[in-house]
């Protein structure tokens, strides 16, 4: 082991050139044969290292690593970080013994060589090393707020075009600032190639900067087909997994430059809203009869609003000395006003309603289709399945409650209709 520091190595080489000369070489010959012999003794050397460090060293520490409490330093493991910058020390120790080589030439080939080889270790280390900050950073519940996976990707191409530079000055035999000094030159060709990148790191920063979009967000971009949750944020892309379990692929920067929906707020806010409207035909709207208030009042939703209706009514028509006689004069209650109310009441008391919350019945502008009664609610649960179950249960109960006002649901003509139709006439 004491090669990596050998300050008397040029004895071993003298060594291998006196054995070769003793053997009938020539001078130039036992200096050929000597530096490969060493270059072979070196090889030998770093083999038996890497089989002693892999093999035990890191067989020692990858057992200590799984048996510890700690979670996070066996993403150390799960992405190969030490076994690869096991992998350097080849490369340091031809370096480093590099001048026991009497040629020049040599010399300077073989720390070239050494040079180039730890850079492109160190490309695939760094690699490691950034995957396993991002593993780690995932299991953190901030990563859902904050994710980081498009900055380390930034930090990974900057760091190959680095090594890159550096390893083609090694090439050369030039100094790495005069080639970063033409980068400049090079500036409007890699905008272009690298394009997208630019685009969706500057989309990156500028989604997770102004807290627009997070993984596990619920979003809608009709454009790009998308309507499910957000599973990865990336340089260039955003994956989001549809509920048909479908994957889609958004480019990061169209999320800025075009518009779409986040669900997050209505899943902060603790309920998901009911803005649904049926249409009444206005042909079945009426004022109560006397009857129709006495059936009302047996109504649970109804009865308080009913007694309380009737004695609004009494005093306003007796202030106004109205005459009754004629049902056009006064106010009265009408079958479409007591429906409202009792629909306002029945939503209320329902349990999948959040009664803290805006809650309207109310009937918009007419049409051709009838008069628009609708329904605006908030359901206590934000969960997409059961959000439909109270809506579906609300609405199926409207549609089979509405006859019971002499009221009728408005639909457009089906052929079952017009063939009905033209079997009364005949």
């Amino acid at each position: 082991m004491k090669i990596l520091f050998w300050e008397d190595s040029k004895d071993m080489l003298d060594l291998f050139g006196t054995f070769f000369e003793n053997n009938g070489a020539n001078e130039k010959t036992a200096g050929i044969l000597s530096a490969l012999a060493l270059t072979f003794v070196l090889i030998l050397v770093c083999v038996i290292i890497h089989i002693i460090m892999k093999k035990v060293v890191l067989r020692m520490v990858a057992k200590i690593i799984r048996s510890n409490k700690l979670s996070w330093d066996d993403a150390l493991l799960d992405h190969k970080l030490l076994h690869r910058a096991v992998l350097i020390i080849p490369g340091i120790i031809f370096y480093s013994v590099a001048s026991v080589y009497e040629n020049p030439g040599l010399i300077e080939i073989i720390r070239r060589i050494s040079s180039i080889y730890v850079m492109i270790i160190l490309v695939f280390v760094i690699s490691s090393l950034l995957d396993t900050i991002d593993e780690i950073y995932n299991s953190k519940p901030v990563s859902k707020v904050r994710p980081i996976k498009g900055f380390l990707q930034i930090v990974k191409i900057v760091s190959y075009i680095i090594i890159t530079i550096l390893i083609i000055a090694t090439l050369i035999g030039q100094s790495p600032v005069i080639l970063l000094s033409s980068i400049g030159a090079l500036a409007a060709v890699f905008s272009f190639v690298f394009k997208d990148s630019i685009l969706g790191f500057i989309a990156g920063i500028q989604l997770t900067s102004n807290d627009m979009l997070r993984i596990g967000d619920w979003i809608e971009m009709p454009k790009y087909g998308a309507d499910g949750n957000v599973i990865e944020i990336t340089l260039n892309t955003v994956k989001v997994q549809n509920f048909d379990k479908t994957i889609v692929t958004i480019p990061a920067y169209s999320l800025i430059s075009d518009s779409f929906k986040n669900w997050r707020g209505m899943q902060q806010f603790g309920g998901r809203r009911i803005k649904r409207c049926f249409y009444i035909d206005v042909n079945s709207i009426c004022f109560c009869t006397p009857e129709m208030i006495e059936k009302f009042k047996k109504v649970h939703h109804l009865r308080k609003y009913i007694e309380e209706k009737e004695k609004e009514i009494e005093q306003y028509n007796k202030d106004n000395n109205i005459d009754t006689s004629l049902v056009i004069n006064g106010r009265r209650m009408t079958n479409i006003g007591t429906f409202r109310a009792y629909l306002n009441n029945y939503i209320y008391n329902h349990p999948g309603i959040d009664k803290d919350k805006t809650l309207i019945v109310r009937l918009l502008a007419p049409d051709e289709h009838g008069i628009p009664m609708e329904i605006y609610a908030f359901t206590k649960d934000t969960i997409w399945e059961n959000y439909e179950k109270v809506q579906s249960d609300i609405f199926d109960h409207i549609f089979a409650v509405a006859g019971e006002f002499g009221l009728k649901i408005f639909q457009s003509p089906s052929g079952n209709d017009i063939r009905n139709l033209n079997l009364n006439k005949n």
